[in-house]
C-alpha cells in the first residue's frame, strides 16, 4: 500500500499532464471532467501518460486531496493502488463530495472503511478457475457490449478480474457477481446523496489497453459518470495555494 509523509513535498512526477491544479480539459461536447486520484506509483504513472487520460480525465495527486475542489467534478475515479490509510483518514472529504451527487468509483480490495456503506474485502475461496466467472446480473451501460468471458480470462487465464468482493450494504445493486453470487461490481445510489460504483478487483479504468471487448468499459465508465452525476459543477478545478497544508 502507498504511503506518503504529508510534510514533505512531492515532486512533479505525471509527465506534464493535466491536473486538477491546473484547468481541467475541455470535452468534445462540453461535458463536465472527470478526476482520477493517483496514487503516483509504477502502476498508476504509465497509465498518467496515455491518451485516454489526457483525453478523459485529469489527474489528481491522492496527497493534493484535502487542496483539490471536488466539486468541480461530475466525479472521481479511485485507483486501486490508493493509500487507503490516507483516504481513511480524510473519508469526510470523500462522503461531502457524494453528499454533493457526486460520483465516486473504486476498483480494488477495500482496506479500510473509507468507502461509505462498504465492508472491507472478503477473499473467495477458490477450488478451480471456474469460481472465477463473472456473470452480469444487472445490465449496466458501463458494460454495455462487453463479454464476460472477456472480464473473466484475460490471455486465457482466470482470476484478474475478482478474486473476491467487498461486501455491500443490502440496499445495494448488484452488477457483476461470481458463482457464490458475491457482488464484485455493484452500484449504491442510497447510502449518500450521490452514487458509488465499487468493483472489487483491478482498475476497471485501465482496461482500454486490452484487445477484446473489455476495452469498451473505460469510456463506458467516463461517459456514465457524467451522466449519472448530480454535481452543479462550473469553472474548472482551483489551484493550489502555495504553502498550504492541511494534511
Amino acid at each position: 500500500m502507498t504511503t506518503h509523509d504529508s510534510t514533505q513535498p512531492r515532486p512533479a512526477t505525471n509527465g506534464g499532464q493535466t491536473e486538477a491544479t491546473e484547468t481541467a480539459p475541455p470535452t468534445g461536447d462540453g461535458a463536465s471532467p472527470v478526476g482520477f486520484l493517483d496514487p503516483d506509483d509504477c502502476f498508476t504513472r504509465p497509465f498518467c501518460q496515455t491518451p485516454f487520460v489526457r483525453e478523459h480525465l485529469v489527474r489528481i495527486d491522492q496527497y493534493d486531496l484535502l487542496e483539490t475542489e471536488l466539486s468541480r467534478f461530475a466525479g472521481v475515479v479511485i485507483s486501486s493502488h490508493a493509500d487507503q490509510d490516507y483516504l481513511y483518514r480524510h473519508r469526510d472529504v470523500i462522503r461531502e463530495f457524494l453528499d454533493s451527487g457526486g460520483v465516486v468509483v473504486f476498483s480494488g480490495h477495500l482496506a479500510t472503511r473509507w468507502l461509505p456503506g462498504a465492508e472491507p474485502f472478503v477473499p473467495r475461496d477458490i477450488e478451480d478457475h471456474t469460481d472465477y466467472v463473472v456473470s452480469e446480473v444487472t445490465s449496466h451501460p458501463v458494460f454495455d457490449g462487453v463479454s464476460m468471458d472477456d472480464l473473466t480470462y484475460q490471455r486465457g487465464v482466470a482470476g484478474f478480474f475478482a478474486r473476491g468482493h467487498n461486501p455491500p450494504p443490502a440496499h445495494a445493486t448488484a452488477i457483476l457477481e461470481l458463482p457464490g453470487g458475491e457482488p464484485v461490481v455493484y452500484v449504491d445510489d442510497e447510502t449518500t446523496d450521490g452514487t458509488i460504483f465499487a468493483h472489487s478487483g483491478n482498475d476497471l479504468i485501465g482496461f482500454g489497453r486490452r484487445e477484446t471487448s473489455a476495452a469498451r468499459v473505460p469510456r463506458q465508465l467516463v461517459s456514465w459518470i457524467r451522466t449519472e452525476s448530480d454535481v452543479a459543477v462550473g469553472g474548472s478545478p482551483e489551484p493550489l495555494r502555495n504553502g498550504e497544508d492541511r494534511r
